[in-house]
């Protein structure tokens, strides 16, 4: 039997047209660029200190005089318990490689990670909340005093995605764009409204088998709005990996379709070079660098 074989068989196979099969493993090997990241620490009274990984563009031979957008990748639920591995579950390390680096014109790339605690019965008594977005907007707020930040943009999946959108909200004056991936959050329309009249660039993305919200319910009535104000939406039937199959992870229980954030870290591109998203012919990387170039 073949280690694909030995893997649960996920409920929504059944629904998948003829021709499609499941995968099991993103293409891209996690890891690789971790070392191209410093660690540092951020003093916060209300959450403690707040680690937090950055990779400098001018650290690693861009101009010093140029100006580089900021991306800060917010994790999930349980990745900031993985320490330096959380640089990618957040979907943030291959944005540091030296492909997308180039192709964006550099960039900085932040990863905080809230301190996570599981209680004693084993669940996550503590994560990402409204108290750190005061010290993550402070974290914004140092990089840009120190280095030469240009636009600023967040992004994250899953809770991640929560606080991309809830960042936006409450500092829209600080974004110039945001990516909320695999959340079934979605702000109420004066919310959306106020972040469109503040010309923040909003890409959404999230598959319509997400296994942890109803897209029926979450977010199919709320893409007339979103559309409305211009956003750009991502909302593929299957979520898929690289090799083209529909994704499937198990973590103690099934969210292949939940891990959007794994097409985003490798650019919306298949392994063959064609793009997930027609409307972004080159990639996640393309749509940040178009945003930075915009007046």
């Amino acid at each position: 039997m073949s280690e694909n074989e030995k893997r649960p068989v996920p409920e929504w196979a059944k629904l998948l047209p003829e021709g499609e099969f499941i995968s099991y493993l993103p293409s891209y090997e996690g890891g690789r660029y971790f070392g191209l990241f410093d660690k540092r620490v951020f003093p916060c009274e209300e959450t403690g200190e707040i680690t937090y990984y950055v990779y400098d563009p001018v650290k690693h031979g861009a101009d010093p005089n140029g100006s580089y957008p900021l991306l800060m990748w917010l994790h999930g639920a349980t990745n900031g318990l993985n320490g330096e591995f959380c640089i990618s579950n957040c979907g943030g390390e291959l944005f540091a490689s030296p492909e997308y680096q180039r192709e964006m014109g550099g960039a900085y790339v932040v990863v905080p990670l809230a301190n996570e605690k599981l209680g004693t019965d084993g669940k996550l008594a503590e994560t990402f909340s409204e108290k750190y977005f005061k010290p993550l907007k402070g974290i914004i707020e140092r990089i840009c005093g120190s280095g030469s930040v240009g636009k600023i943009f967040a992004m994250g999946g899953s809770l991640g995605g929560w606080m991309t959108w809830k960042l936006a909200e409450k500092f829209p004056e600080t974004f110039d764009g945001i990516i909320p991936i695999s959340t079934g959050y979605v702000p109420t329309d004066g919310r959306l409204e106020n972040i469109a009249r503040h010309n923040i660039a909003v890409f959404v993305a999230l598959g319509q088998h997400d296994e942890t919200f109803d897209y029926s319910e979450a977010i199919a009535p709320r893409i007339p709005k979103m559309e409305e104000l211009g956003f750009l939406t991502y909302f593929p039937e299957w979520v898929k990996n690289g090799d083209g199959g529909v994704a499937s992870l198990f973590y103690g229980w099934e969210m292949g379709q939940h891990c959007m954030i794994n097409q985003v870290q490798a650019n919306l591109m298949f392994d063959d070079g064609t793009p997930y998203f027609e409307r972004l012919p080159n990639g996640v990387t393309g749509w940040i660098k178009e945003i930075c170039e915009r007046k």
